[in-house]
């Protein structure tokens, strides 16, 4: 169990990045489908707001990952005696 930890580890450490270039590459195509400047204007305030709001949750990704590849995710919470889980 603790080695499909890690890959799967591996796996959210790359899955961060690769999912900010996939909405950075379709909000450039989306942004360049715009025909007039208003609609070009609402359409990088939403996808910039997109793109604000993803970014914190890929970092998240890969640091729930090195945790997972590191190992730190291997040993479950012990019950102690006063408090059982």
């Amino acid at each position: 169990m603790n080695y499909i930890k890690k890959i799967l580890g591996l796996g959210w450490m790359a899955l961060g990045p690769i999912a900010m270039i996939f909405l950075f590459i379709q909000a450039v195509d989306k942004v360049g489908l715009a025909h007039s400047e208003i609609e070009k204007t609402n359409t990088i305030l939403q996808w910039g707001i997109i793109l604000f709001i993803f970014f914190p949750i890929s970092i998240g990704l890969m640091i729930f990952g090195f945790y997972a590849w590191k190992g730190e995710y291997e040993q479950s919470p012990e019950v102690s005696e006063n408090n059982e889980l």
